[in-house]
């Protein structure tokens, strides 16, 4: 590296919350005055994954913020909003901004997430060019607001008269969330899944079945191994001779990491912008990607644990630390009302021993897969009582007994009959920020949780945990510096989301 590390420019293109993380570590190691972050949005960078929470309604927009404005001033961080990157010129290390305008970097870092998959039915784009009013895309703040004026607009929330109804295109984590986000406002509301069941990348059909039969419980009818055609001022038609009448398609299908800028660099691009141990482009040691448009070992990631662990990384290799990124074992969760939904792994791809426990009744279906002694991946549907155990035996790799397996699975009142578990301090709470308990239960208040630990600031899924936690922590208790150090997860590479980062 030609420059000094004390005065190399640290350019973030991107302003998302895989950025917000990296400028974190920056101004911790003391790089905050060199950094320029990017941000194509108006909004500071927030929290993309509770978007469902403020469609919903339980969460104000402003909330999201993982920062305010001034926070990045204060440490000399060059925060620029509704700044659009159009370029990445290498021979002159400068990136170039919609208006022409330079600046120079020493390092560029690609923060660029992904983009929304648009499926192929028509009549959603018309023939000017524009999208249907009907049809909203849900990955931004933007996108939410949007849609919650879209709603004001046809008298959904307040007019009898008209119809109040929405369909979902696309079953996965998001599509659910947005469902039960809409249902909670008083929407009816419908899925269209292409694929066999719910959930199928994540769960098998066993548990897409419970989902379905809960969801159906909840109000929310599901079409499976359907797919949406062709939009008509009818309705919404599927493949499958249904026509679904609706005033509202709200596409939650997928999405792909965002590489436009690395393409137009000439940098390897394959799904991702593919990156080595350290997180820098296989092409300029100088351009380096984090999140959802990286591309690490041939894997992308749509989570967001994987970004804040990549961006712990490159916090270091641009402070000249030694560091490696090698990888996530991801744990999905489902952040909607009365849908309770947590996947380790992969459970559909990873091969062992299955211990399963099933109530489609009740709505509950439980999986580990377990291979010599140890959980190697597993599905959690309508029962989390012991999620904060069975995270932690995955993520530490515990050796299991040979009963202990399936008395995970086996919900456990706690001893104050709250019905959640006495966690140990070492078990971790939560896995986005690599909290555990012991850390919880040594703050004082919530916000004291958020600003020392970023706990609850990631998913979100963590935040029933996070309560009790403080509610029930003995009064005026503090754990020391060498308490809270011996707490922490031994691993620190695992995450839990709800979406994408």
């Amino acid at each position: 590296m030609s420059e000094p590390m004390s005065e190399r420019k640290i350019v973030i293109v991107g302003g998302g919350m895989a950025a917000a993380r990296l400028v974190e570590g920056l101004v911790a190691r003391g790089l905050g005055p060199q950094t320029t972050v990017l941000a194509e949005e108006q909004h500071v960078p927030y929290n993309r994954i509770l978007l469902s929470a403020v469609l919903e309604g339980t969460h104000r927009p402003g909330a999201l913020a993982l920062r305010e404005k001034q926070w990045y001033a204060d440490r000399g961080v060059d925060l620029r909003l509704d700044s659009l990157v159009v370029d990445i010129h290498r021979d002159t290390r400068t990136v170039e901004l919609a208006d022409r305008t330079r600046v120079p970097y020493d390092a560029v870092v690609l923060a660029t997430g992904a983009i929304p998959s648009l499926p192929p039915i028509r009549g959603v784009v018309r023939m000017d060019g524009s999208m249907d009013p009907r049809v909203q895309a849900f990955r931004s703040l933007d996108d939410c607001a949007r849609l919650l004026t879209l709603l004001d607009e046809q008298g959904l929330r307040d007019n009898p008269r008209l119809p109040r109804s929405a369909v979902i295109v696309g079953g996965g984590l998001l599509g659910l969330q947005v469902s039960r986000a809409l249902a909670v406002r008083g929407i009816e509301t419908e899925i269209v899944e292409g694929r066999d069941h719910l959930l199928s990348s994540q769960v098998d059909a066993s548990a897409g079945k419970v989902l379905k039969r809960s969801m159906a419980k909840l109000g929310t009818q599901v079409y499976l191994g359907a797919r949406a055609t062709r939009l008509t001022d009818e309705g919404l038609q599927l493949d499958n001779g249904y026509t679904l009448e609706t005033d509202l398609v709200v596409l939650t299908a997928g999405g792909r990491p965002r590489a436009n800028l690395a393409r137009r660099a000439e940098l390897t691009v394959n799904r991702g912008i593919v990156v080595d141990d350290q997180l820098r482009s296989v092409d300029d040691p100088d351009v380096y990607a984090i999140g959802d448009c990286a591309e690490h070992n041939a894997t992308t990631t749509g989570f967001v644990s994987p970004a804040w662990e990549q961006a712990g990384v490159l916090a270091d290799v641009l402070a000249g630390n030694q560091a490696a990124y090698q990888g996530h074992r991801v744990v999905a969760r489902l952040r909607a009302t009365d849908l309770d939904v947590c996947v380790l792994g992969e459970p559909q791809n990873e091969t062992g021993e299955i211990v399963e426990i099933a109530n489609p009744i009740k709505g509950t279906h439980r999986k580990l897969v377990v291979r010599d002694g140890r959980i190697v991946a597993g599905a959690l549907v309508g029962d989390l009582s012991r999620v904060g155990l069975i995270t932690q035996a995955f993520d530490r790799q515990t050796v299991l007994g040979e009963h202990e397996a399936g008395q995970l699975l086996l919900p456990e009142a706690s001893a104050s009959g709250s019905g959640i578990p006495q966690l140990p301090d070492d078990a971790e709470v939560c896995a986005c920020a690599g909290v555990s308990a012991g850390r919880i239960r040594a703050c004082r208040s919530l916000e004291d949780v958020r600003d020392t630990t970023r706990a609850t600031t990631g998913c979100g899924g963590c935040a029933p945990a996070v309560r009790q936690l403080l509610a029930t922590r003995p009064s005026g208790s503090q754990l020391n510096a060498s308490q809270i150090s011996a707490s922490q997860p031994s691993n620190g590479q695992l995450s839990v989301e709800g979406t994408t980062s």
